[in-house]
């Protein structure tokens, strides 16, 4: 028997990731990471291939470089690290970091975003009920993302990527951005919820004391979340809804 799904309308606050969670546009990140992990693959001879169990074991819910960093260092490959405003063809952690900016970037202006119904049901609801939300994301695209998605003004603040590099705080896994959410959002992390699809992500709410972590699999895997540190597993925010919760069972 599932665990009953949590009441988010009682809680301090409640802090989004982004990717895979608000937006798809973990299928867009997931496109230019494969796009530019399979060329520098071919050139560099590296095996086994990229793969996408690569993408969610490695980079995803890691801060850009962090990810490039951790995929190449699973294959035995060290590269100097060079600058965050390294060239897109540098052959550096930066140089690959920002070719596959590039790539994103350019998906994202043409092709546009939309968030998730479900999420964006969630939090026109929490809003509407005077709930503080946040927003914790590894990327630095997270204000363009939210903005191309018509979200950015139900969020009082957002914690991202250009953050975490100003302020030093630690890639996820490590509890850092989740904490730093909480407490820009004048939240208790104990009474509070944080939303997330990414085990790393999980595992960072988790760490900074999140009294729940939802989990939503966009292919992580119910057991890889729950692992990490989530408390419940859902396939769509929107069964968090009151009006779905009867007869909409959580993820097994």
């Amino acid at each position: 028997m599932p665990d009953a799904l949590p009441d988010l309308f009682h809680a301090d606050g409640v802090l989004f990731d982004l990717d895979g969670v608000l937006t798809p546009t973990a299928e867009v990140h997931m496109r230019a990471w494969k796009a530019v992990f399979d060329d520098v693959f071919a050139r560099w001879d590296i095996t086994p291939p990229y793969t996408d169990e690569d993408y969610f074991a490695y980079v995803d819910g890691k801060k850009r470089y962090d990810g490039v960093a951790s995929l190449l260092r699973s294959r035995n490959v060290e590269v100097p690290w060079g600058s965050v405003d390294d060239d897109p063809s540098a052959e550096t952690i930066c140089g690959i970091g920002n070719r596959k900016n590039a790539a994103f970037a350019a998906s994202l202006r043409s092709q546009g975003i939309a968030p998730f119904p479900g999420s964006l049901a969630v939090v026109e609801a929490l809003h509407a009920a005077g709930i503080p939300l946040g927003v914790v994301s590894s990327s630095k695209n997270a204000e363009e993302v939210l903005a191309a998605a018509g979200i950015r003004s139900f969020f009082r603040v957002v914690i991202d990527g250009v953050v975490a590099e100003r302020e030093h705080l630690a890639s996820k896994p490590a509890a850092d951005m989740f904490a730093a959410g909480a407490t820009a959002l004048g939240v208790d992390p104990a009474r509070s919820i944080a939303v997330e699809d990414a085990t790393s992500g999980a595992a960072s709410a988790a760490a900074a004391g999140y009294a729940v972590v939802i989990g939503v699999d966009r292919g992580a895997g119910a057991d890889a979340l729950r692992a990490a540190g989530a408390t419940h597993v859902v396939d769509d925010l929107g069964v968090l809804l009151p009006a779905a919760r009867t007869d909409t069972p959580e993820t097994a």
